[in-house]
């Protein structure tokens, strides 16, 4: 198969240069309708994080109950990424509201704990 030329003329170099220079209040846009219904959007859709493969050593009940929880047993290692994110912004919300390093923004029974909010799993599907 030939390969087709992808460089650009100065011609369309210049145009795009014109374009990108455009406010947007002076773009026409008639020609693309505005989406209103965004009901049936989904997001993530096309976004993929670049995964890196690992080995990983996890207590045995740990992937047990991960296992009994996915379906067919397939998926569990999607659920436990899911767990660990969560608990990554689960720690990050915790770190922001801190007054002081070390310290938890405290409710009157919290204990202080210096690694930040313990583990908490949320798995939906």
């Amino acid at each position: 198969m030939k390969r087709e030329n992808t460089e650009l003329t100065s011609e369309q170099r210049a145009e795009l240069q014109a374009l990108e220079a455009l406010p947007d209040d002076q773009i026409d846009t008639t020609d693309i309708p505005e989406l209103l219904d965004w009901s049936k959007a989904r997001r993530g859709l096309f976004y993929r994080p670049v995964k890196q493969q690992i080995t990983l050593r996890l207590d045995a009940d740990l992937i047990a109950w991960f296992k009994d929880h996915a379906p067919n047993g397939r998926g569990y290692q999607t659920d436990i990424n899911r767990a660990l994110r969560r608990h990554v912004e689960l720690c990050e919300e915790e770190l922001a509201k801190r007054e002081k390093p070390g310290e938890l923004d405290s409710g009157p029974n919290r204990e202080k704990n210096p690694r930040g909010p313990t583990l908490e799993l949320y798995i939906t599907r």
